[in-house]
């Protein structure tokens, strides 16, 4: 069954009510504010015909947990998390009646902070992944931080928690497509990989990388070519730029 979750700011609400797919069951928003941008923000709620109720800076903390909501609340309604199952189905879909476009999924191994989490949800839209896999446990989920960070991807990118990692990646390559994990000691680059393949690009936690039973799921290692001091990035700009590799190579074969 799905569940109420809560999106706050001004970017992310902006972006939800900008999709016509999001649906929306109530707004709240801050009264007898001068921001023009919140009262954009009610006059396009208005315009849908989504309730609206008034609330204070204190009730809007309440309503969502958050202190920095901006003086806005939108309450979603988005379909349930895949679990295996459904995942299972999404893939056999995208190999059987593809649009074209090879398969494309993101694997985030245990990350922590939900900003990372919302930035990598927030790219793998904009990059056309078909769905983001994290664990069920030991890992960042869904929750307002993650869709205010996302802006408005966490309300729409298809999103699967499973209990194991490993064993997901060991029955997506029985069905052909290849996993491609990241690891500071690997020895060739993203940039040397054949992305254009259906593909599960395994991303590591913070700090500590792939776990080691999942990095032997993979069947390649990649690594990001660094070239001064320091020695890794944030998992988020990693994420990125490894899915707009994908995209590159793939534009090419377009």
């Amino acid at each position: 069954m799905s569940k109420a979750r809560y999106v706050t700011g001004l970017r992310a609400v902006e972006q939800l009510l900008s999709q016509p797919a999001a649906e929306i069951t109530r707004l709240y928003a801050e009264y007898q504010t001068a921001n023009p941008r919140v009262e954009s923000i009610i006059a396009q709620a208005n315009s849908r015909g989504i309730e609206i109720q008034a609330a204070n800076r204190a009730r809007l903390q309440q309503i969502s947990g958050e202190t920095r909501h901006q003086g806005v609340v939108a309450e979603i309604r988005r379909s349930q998390i895949l679990d295996e199952g459904a995942l299972r189905s999404l893939v056999e879909k995208k190999l059987t009646d593809g649009d074209g476009q090879p398969l494309l999924l993101l694997v985030l191994d245990g990350i922590q902070d939900p900003h990372n989490l919302g930035a990598c949800l927030r790219t793998a839209d904009a990059a056309g992944v078909d769905a983001v896999i994290v664990p069920r446990h030991g890992a960042a989920s869904l929750g307002p931080t993650v869709s205010k960070v996302a802006a408005g991807a966490a309300e729409t990118m298809a999103f699967a928690s499973v209990a194991n990692i490993g064993k997901v990646l060991a029955w997506l390559v029985e069905y052909g497509v290849t996993a491609v994990g990241t690891s500071d000691a690997a020895d060739g680059t993203i940039f040397d990989c054949d992305l254009v393949r259906p593909l599960a690009l395994v991303m590591g936690r913070e700090h500590s990388g792939l776990r080691k039973n999942v990095a032997r799921r993979c069947d390649e290692l990649v690594s990001l070519p660094m070239r001064g001091a320091v020695s890794s990035l944030n998992v988020s700009v990693a994420t990125g730029i490894c899915l707009y590799e994908a995209v590159r190579q793939r534009q090419r074969t377009d």
